[in-house]
């Protein structure tokens, strides 16, 4: 039988309707080898704080909907587990990045705004008909098959220093999937999403720290696919000069 560990979590709560400010509460939670956050947050909730505030559904790393703060460091509640922090004490804490609506609930509209603006859909330029079959081959799909893995977590706004500065930058996430549809071969969208990629707050904003590759749960490598989006705008600018020339 496996033996349990008592572990102590300091959890942020913060209750609008009583609450002036978020402060930390302390909890100690029995723990075994295959426990996760997400596992201790429902022991809390269901033995001290029935009130705890928090998202979570698919508890396999799919939804994207538990993303908070663990110990300073964004990641998943339900794939981090407690056997891998040392320290006597865990920390947990809203995602950064993004307004507290209640203890460790953010309100993440923001990115899905962001998201939704560069267009995540396949683009046609024809119409389509119900018999319609658009063949792909494996190395086709190889082109953007990491980028599609996002699940929307928000986990790399919250390590981003750039949309943390300014608020307007596109963002990881959202340039991430700009790049996977750009490099779809059956989407043709790509002149209506360059507008949004060139400008001020677009993919050049980016500083390239990586720190988004880092923390993302699924190794999109949202690093990644910004740097080569800005080879795409390069290209983009290129084309322009040169058909100034050709006039």
């Amino acid at each position: 039988m496996t033996q349990e560990n008592i572990k102590t979590f300091k959890v942020l709560r913060y209750r609008p309707e009583t609450d002036d400010q978020p402060h930390f509460e302390t909890f100690q939670v029995p723990c075994l080898h295959e426990t996760s956050i997400l596992d201790a947050l429902n022991y809390i909730r269901d033995h001290f704080a029935p009130d705890l505030s928090y998202r979570s559904s698919c508890r396999m790393a799919v939804c994207g909907s538990c993303g908070m703060m663990i110990n300073g460091k964004p990641a998943l509640a339900c794939k981090s587990f407690v056997r891998n922090y040392t320290t006597e004490m865990i920390t947990i804490e809203p995602l950064e990045n993004f307004p507290v609506e209640r203890d460790l609930v953010t309100d993440i509209s923001d990115m899905v705004e962001k998201i939704e603006r560069v267009k995540p859909y396949i683009i046609s330029d024809e119409q389509l008909k119900s018999d319609t079959t658009y063949r792909q081959t494996p190395q086709q799909l190889e082109k953007y098959r990491q980028f599609a893995q996002c699940i929307n977590c928000g986990c790399c706004y919250a390590a981003c220093p750039q949309y943390k500065l300014n608020k307007e930058f596109i963002g990881p996430a959202a340039l991430t999937l700009m790049y996977r549809y750009n490099q779809d071969n059956r989407d043709k969208g790509i002149k209506s999403r360059l507008p949004i990629m060139n400008q001020d707050d677009g993919v050049w904003t980016c500083t390239t720290v990586g720190y988004c590759s880092d923390v993302c749960p699924k190794l999109v490598d949202p690093a990644s696919a910004i740097q080569l989006g800005k080879g795409t705008s390069t290209s983009d600018y290129l084309r322009h000069l040169l058909s100034k020339f050709k006039k």
